[in-house]
C-alpha cells in the first residue's frame, strides 16, 4: 500500500513503501537543497538496520552536493547494518554516478519497484 509522500522540504518527500523508507529527492539538488535535505536524511539513516531508498526519479539537476548526500547516507546506513537502495534513470546523473564510482557502491535501479525487488546486499561492499 502506497502512502502519500510527506512534504518535508521543497526538495524532499518521505514515505514508507514495502518496509522501506523512501526519500524522494525533487528538483535541483545543489548546495542549498543538500543543506535542506541533510538533517532529514541523517534522521532516517540513524536507525539500526534501516531500510532506505533514495529515489532520484524527480530530480532536474544533481551536483557534487547530491553526491555527498549519497555517500553520507550509504556510510551511515552500512555502519548501522542497514540497507540503502538507489533509484535513478536520468542519463546525466547516471553518468556522474559511473564516473565517480558511486554506481559500483550503490547500483542504481531504473524504478522504485526494481529497487524494492533487490536482495539485501544491494548497498554494496563497505
Amino acid at each position: 500500500m502506497r502512502q502519500e509522500p510527506a512534504p518535508l522540504t521543497r526538495h524532499l518527500r518521505v514515505r514508507q513503501e514495502r518496509g522501506h523508507t523512501v526519500l524522494e529527492f525533487r528538483g535541483e539538488i545543489d548546495l542549498a537543497a543538500a543543506t535542506e535535505i541533510a538533517p532529514h536524511l541523517d534522521r532516517e539513516t540513524n536507525r539500526r538496520a534501516a531500510r532506505v531508498v533514495i529515489d532520484l526519479s524527480r530530480i532536474e539537476f544533481f551536483d557534487c552536493s547530491g553526491l555527498r548526500l549519497l555517500y553520507r547516507a550509504r556510510s551511515r546506513v552500512l555502519d548501522r547494518e542497514g540497507q540503502l537502495l538507489l533509484v535513478c534513470a536520468h542519463p546525466l546523473t547516471l553518468r556522474v554516478l559511473r564516473i565517480t564510482g558511486l554506481s559500483r557502491l550503490l547500483p542504481p535501479q531504473p524504478t522504485l519497484d526494481a529497487a524494492l525487488e533487490q536482495p539485501e546486499a544491494a548497498s554494496g561492499p563497505v
